[in-house]
């Protein structure tokens, strides 16, 4: 049975255990924000190229000024070359961790799980830096430019050091992102602009800290039931596994996989499971989306039964 192309027609899911409504589901990953970006040729063109350059609303970074900092750059939201947080094993981690707690699925006290769940791993801790809103969007450890770096922004938020930013033009940005003065709830610092009103509506990418309605992330891949429930990851270097889908021994972007990084024993569902950060093209010319950074395109529930046998 070729992956990723099962026929069956099918009314649940069971996502780990936990059975949600397969069409609602397949709506809610595949409904696109309406933006400028043309989600083609690289991140610069997507939904995370944070200096919203592109964005539909006729302002281009101008609007954004009052909320985060316009670095001019798009890689450095979330990496650096230097003076990477080393609070977080995240590859050249740029942004501010400050160690959240999340109320995961398994503290309903539910059965419904196949694995046990443990804390989220930094393949869904990266992930959650910007989604779960309690820190800016802007709070970066290591700005653009000569001497700008903060090692108190590794753990905690400086909004002096935030406030400092220069832009080219040497006119400093009023920072005002989130609540780092207590002033604007955290998750409503987003949809102040992105309230679908006047601007694309993102309130369906501000996840929170509750984690309990979510597809479960650092929850084991349940091995003792691969053949019956889950279908066997076919390609396992080092604690990673995944779907070798081109059979060449490498975790290649479109290919779904579990990851050895949570605090449990063996490789675990992240959210880097199913989504790649920087976006999946499914054609050599880079011109077809999978759509919501999801690795494959959810068409007949292809991300769902990737992993699960129904």
């Amino acid at each position: 049975m070729k992956k990723y192309a099962h026929s069956r027609n099918m009314t649940l899911v069971k996502m780990c255990g936990v059975v949600i409504c397969a069409s609602a589901f397949s709506a809610s990953v595949n409904a696109q924000f309406d933006t400028g970006f043309s989600n083609q040729g690289g991140i610069t063109n997507t939904r995370h190229n944070m200096t919203f350059s592109s964005l539909n609303n006729g302002n281009g970074t101008t609007a954004m000024d009052t909320y985060l900092n316009a670095y001019e750059e798009v890689c450095v939201y979330c990496h650096t070359p230097h003076g990477a947080n080393d609070a977080i094993a995240a590859p050249l981690w740029n942004r501010t961790y400050n160690n959240p707690t999340y109320e995961l699925y398994a503290a309903l006290g539910t059965s419904s799980l196949d694995g046990a769940q443990s804390y989220p791993g930094v393949n869904s801790l990266m992930c959650l830096s910007c989604h779960d809103g309690t820190l800016p969007i802007d709070s970066i450890v290591n700005m653009p430019g000569s001497n700008r770096i903060s090692s108190t922004q590794k753990t905690s938020v400086d909004k002096a050091f935030l406030d400092s930013w220069e832009n080219a033009g040497s006119q400093v940005a009023q920072h005002r992102a989130f609540a780092i003065d207590g002033s604007v709830p955290p998750a409503a610092a987003c949809t102040k602009c992105h309230d679908g009103i006047d601007r694309a509506d993102f309130k369906m990418a501000v996840i929170g800290t509750d984690l309990r309605d979510e597809h479960p992330v650092g929850v084991q891949l349940p091995l003792a039931q691969l053949g019956e429930e889950f279908i066997a990851p076919d390609g396992a270097p080092g604690g990673m596994r995944f779907y070798d889908l081109n059979e060449d021994g490498r975790a290649q972007t479109n290919e779904i996989r579990y990851y050895d990084t949570g605090g449990g024993d063996g490789p675990e569902v992240e959210c880097a499971s199913c989504h790649d950060p920087h976006g999946v093209w499914t054609d050599a010319a880079r011109t077809d989306y999978a759509g919501n950074f999801l690795r494959v395109k959810n068409e007949g529930s292809a991300v769902c039964l990737a992993c699960h046998i129904k």
